[in-house]
């Protein structure tokens, strides 16, 4: 069913606040922080599932344009003002209707804050069921059009996979991390990382490995081609602060 503008707009309110935590993505080849994914926190620092399990399907189209300034606000306010790092924001592709339509607050938000919209990023789950294929491209040409980068989030774990990757072509693919975790033990998970990394390079797409938890883990993946990372090995999600990033591990694994 199509969602009114109306309902985007003014959807039931949310009756309650939360806040986001930053997790950085590191560049290994250049040893710095590409950027950070802002990542949905209760204000008592409550776990992402205890906020979402709240949320009705009444209350997505507002819970997700209230994200997006969140994030915006924080990252204007605690990030680099020099050579800004991105902002990674998780996006709803069922929760926009009309795509330049319900990108007037993310706009306008980036505005009001002076915050660069080419350091915006927009990554949507390949978890979340893509109802119509025609309007999950219409946003991404959108978003690109804004200046935006675009990302699948948790590449591998969902039911799509490549079917997905044959309609729509992101500037960036997370890879999940059950592709990540023990790769350094497992051929299966070598080869098929080795494949992907083939793919992204054939249809000029970043690879970026989330969840890396030790240095065996980086070591596999960057020497199959990937360049940006995310994990605990790096920092953990610092709450409405930016974590101290372990670069020196990265130079010393290198």
């Amino acid at each position: 069913m199509a969602v009114s503008c109306e309902g985007c707009r003014s959807g039931e309110p949310l009756g309650f606040d939360f806040t986001m935590a930053f997790q950085p993505i590191v560049d290994a080849a250049g040893n710095s922080v590409w950027g950070y994914e802002a990542l949905i926190r209760g204000t008592g620092g409550e776990g992402a599932a205890e906020i979402l399990a709240r949320i009705t399907p009444e209350q997505r189209y507002r819970f997700d344009q209230a994200c997006r300034v969140k994030a915006i606000e924080l990252a204007a306010r605690i990030f680099p003002k020099e050579n800004t790092p991105r902002l990674s924001i998780n996006f709803l592709p069922n929760a926009v209707y009309e795509p330049a339509a319900c990108l007037r607050k993310t706009l306008s938000a980036a505005r009001r804050t002076h915050f660069p919209q080419t350091a915006i990023m927009f990554e949507f789950t390949e978890n979340e069921e893509v109802r119509d294929t025609g309007h999950l491209r219409s946003i991404i040409a959108e978003y690109r059009k804004q200046g935006f980068v675009t990302a699948i989030d948790d590449f591998g774990a969902g039911q799509s996979g490549l079917s997905l990757l044959a309609d729509f072509q992101p500037d960036l693919i997370k890879l999940d991390m059950h592709l990540v975790r023990d790769i350094h033990t497992s051929r299966a998970r070598q080869a098929i990382v080795a494949g992907l990394a083939n793919i992204c390079r054939e249809l000029d797409i970043v690879l970026l490995a989330e969840g890396v938890e030790c240095e065996d883990e980086f070591l596999v993946l960057k020497a199959a081609g990937i360049g940006l990372f995310q994990g605990y090995w790096f920092a953990r999600p610092a709450f409405e602060a930016l974590p101290a990033v372990s670069l020196e591990a990265v130079r010393a694994a290198a």
